[in-house]
């Protein structure tokens, strides 16, 4: 009679576990994440570094890391990353601002890609059934490097879109990193410099960069309306 009742308690244990567990229930814990995360953008507004300035603490090779971790956090929570690297240009200069961005880029998309894998791959992957979906699985899955590296240098699909989208994959983790950190460089390089020189808009760099970035999303756009036609045509 004892073994009876301590089975029952065991049971129940092992079924909520399932519960718990299981792929919709880790789905529904990502998008509570991801709507804390952006709650709390909301309210700590950090786009504000941009007009009030790094703490004045802070400073040196610390503030640089701390950045980089707040701008990884940042981009997990689906903050443009264009306001941050004007932002690391204007607090940290050109050299230093870059690096901080870099490795804010690849942090923030290692985040959204663990979690992502962890939490929704599981659940989305069956609803994988459309044309396009299918089609961009398969690129992702297959040449997983090449793909990323692609959707990083032309700026045209958001960088918090494109990190879950490479999470529901079956793309590798070494692959997606090297290419978001390769992939990433000139653009950010580009709005890092453009709001290291933005109190002297007038100068050449700062047009370059500028016409840069322009080039680079007109090219983005001109991709994106090929591949859209493209998978039309199927």
């Amino acid at each position: 009679m004892s073994q009876t009742v301590t089975a029952r308690p065991q049971g129940l244990a092992v079924r909520c576990a399932r519960v718990l567990l299981s792929p919709w229930s880790r789905l529904s814990l990502l998008v509570a994440l991801l709507a804390a995360a952006a709650t709390c953008v909301l309210v700590f507004e950090p786009q504000r570094l941009l007009s009030d300035g790094w703490p004045a603490q802070l400073g040196g090779a610390t503030a640089v890391a701390l950045f980089a971790v707040a701008y990884g956090a940042c981009t997990a929570a689906f903050v443009p990353r264009p306001l941050l690297n004007l932002a690391a240009g204007a607090l940290f200069g050109s050299q230093a601002g870059l690096g901080a961005a870099i490795a804010g880029t690849v942090l923030g998309a290692g985040i959204a890609f663990g979690l992502g894998r962890m939490l929704g791959q599981d659940a989305l992957r069956p609803l994988l059934r459309g044309r396009w979906l299918k089609a961009a699985d398969g690129q992702l899955s297959r040449h997983g490097f090449r793909s990323m590296l692609a959707v990083r240098l032309f700026p045209g699909v958001p960088f918090a879109a494109a990190n879950y989208c490479a999470a529901v994959s079956r793309m590798g983790w070494l692959p997606f990193l090297i290419a978001t950190g390769l992939g990433s460089i000139p653009n950010t390089a580009a709005y890092v410099i453009a709001g290291a020189r933005a109190s002297t808009p007038t100068s050449p760099v700062f047009l370059i960069a500028m016409g840069f970035i322009a080039v680079t999303g007109l090219g983005g756009a001109a991709v994106a309306w090929f591949k859209r036609h493209h998978f039309r045509d199927r």
